[in-house]
């Protein structure tokens, strides 16, 4: 569909300060997928997002689910049985802002302040992933202002739950799934390479999340009275744990290396080539030394090797003041950062295998899951990444990267497996952005070349003819 991108981006800049103001009011949504408290307000920024894609022509509407709501919505676009149809995903709830004192503003009130790259707006879900979302949207917006429809057909689905382990989303996608058909899926929660220099991800690492505690006396003990003559479930948790990696950073659970495939020495030249500054990496996190498994680069310990890390440790008496006691128990949350071919039920039960090997005496384990997902590679070769890539680079003058990413995304092998296609990861976070911490930013530059990318990557779509569907799925009702 030969529609002219040159006044689609002319409109954003003109409408920018606009945009701007609708990405703060849905950042002033406290939308906390992972606290019950904060369930009507995280379907509150359901309702938001499906007004306004309503408002822009799109079929759209709620799906309720067990949890939170999916938003999902339709535009026909151009009248071609040939166009290009393309799903984007997004999850409109964030992270707890936790701990609120070390925010600088309300994490819930959007600030716009100085950085060293001009403006950022401060804010919890600011790159993560509402402003992210919302770049697309406003992408959209562009393109029907100035032309009236999209240049292809599109379908949005706008997760609510997928920081707290999309447990609906599975179940969604195999319900759903005909209403989903698409050729690829273009996701926007990833990062560029630097502020300058735009990227396409196509390795991201899975996950397996687990909730461990050890559990030993029937009651908290008075540490005089038992101290040195019964089990201590925070010492033997401490001491199991501390057991997870060698002093090379080798991890030690059963078979958790069995399925890890080395790096091809093409993929190494090619990440070699692309002048990590790993001073800067480590810089912005307030470190000097970099460590993890010896014998790796950064980069390596980054995108293509997998991890094992405690997230919280908690145990006996933890407020002011002293207590002191035997806790009866002591628990930890772990996670494991999966790479392609690693089974997460696989990694779960090794897992478990090394904990209950090292169960002591007089104590017993309560092991939980948390969430799991397989790590994803998308093909570098398709015409869909392709596109993208001339998209991108016709907005930065830059040729972009393909690079991988340390996160997990649970929609991009769950898309992959239940509806059949791959997705483009192509997103406009910085190392800085300090996503899921305090102060979370997005620069203001990279949300507005974030919106031109989408206007941008949606024309070079439209020059490509849609490719045959997985088996079974059939195309999606047409919007109004």
């Amino acid at each position: 569909m030969a529609l002219d991108l040159q006044p689609v981006l002319q409109r954003m800049d003109a409408d920018f300060e606009s945009a701007l103001q609708r990405l703060c009011a849905l950042l002033r949504i406290p939308s906390i997928s992972t606290d019950g408290a904060y369930r009507a307000e995280t379907r509150r920024a359901a309702q938001l997002l499906t007004n306004d894609l309503a408002s822009l022509g799109f079929a759209a509407r709620i799906h309720e689910t067990d949890l939170h709501p999916m938003v999902m919505a339709h535009h026909r676009g151009p009248e071609s049985d040939s166009a290009c149809h393309i799903l984007y995903y997004g999850h409109y709830d964030v992270q707890p802002p936790d701990p609120i004192e070390l925010w600088d503003s309300g994490p819930f009130e959007p600030a716009i302040v100085d950085g060293p790259h001009g403006r950022r707006l401060v804010a919890r879900g600011a790159v993560d992933d509402k402003g992210q979302l919302m770049t697309f949207i406003e992408a959209f917006r562009a393109w029907i202002k100035v032309h009236g429809t999209l240049p292809v057909k599109v379908t949005v689905l706008l997760e609510g739950e997928e920081e707290s382990g999309s447990p609906s989303l599975d179940p969604f996608l195999e319900t759903h799934a005909d209403e989903l058909a698409a050729d690829v899926c273009l996701i926007s929660d990833t990062g560029m390479w630097d502020i300058d220099t735009p990227a396409v991800t196509y390795m991201l690492r899975g996950l397996v999340y687990a909730e461990v505690t050890l559990a030993g006396p029937s009651h908290d003990l008075h540490s005089g009275m038992y101290g040195g003559a019964v089990v201590n479930p925070a010492n033997e948790l401490l001491r199991i744990l501390s057991a997870l990696k060698d002093d090379r950073g080798i991890v030690q659970i059963p078979g958790f290396y069995d399925d890890v495939r080395e790096l091809s020495e093409a993929e190494a030249s090619q990440w070699a080539a692309l002048g990590f500054d790993e001073a800067a990496f480590l810089g912005g996190a307030g470190l000097k030394t970099p460590t993890g498994e010896a014998g790796r680069s950064t980069l390596s310990r980054l995108w293509s090797r997998p991890t094992c890390d405690i997230n919280g440790i908690w145990a006996g008496y933890t407020g002011d003041g002293a207590k002191t006691v035997i806790p009866a128990r002591a628990s930890a949350k772990l996670s494991c950062r999966l790479v392609p071919d690693q089974d997460p039920s696989k990694v779960f039960e090794g897992l478990r295998s090394f904990l209950t090997q090292r169960t002591p005496p007089d104590c017993r384990w309560q092991i939980t899951s948390h969430g799991a997902s397989r790590a994803v590679r998308v093909p570098t070769d398709s015409a869909y990444l392709q596109a993208a890539c001339r998209g991108l680079e016709s907005v930065f003058d830059r040729t972009p990267v393909l690079m991988g990413c340390g996160g997990t995304i649970p929609a991009v092998g769950s898309i992959q497996r239940i509806l059949g296609f791959d997705s483009l990861l192509v997103g406009f976070g910085l190392d800085d952005d300090r996503v899921h911490s305090p102060n979370e930013k997005f620069e203001l530059t990279c949300f507005r070349l974030g919106m031109k990318s989408h206007a941008a990557i949606l024309s070079e779509l439209a020059r490509l003819q849609t490719t045959a569907r997985p088996a079974g799925r059939a195309a999606p009702a047409a919007s109004r």
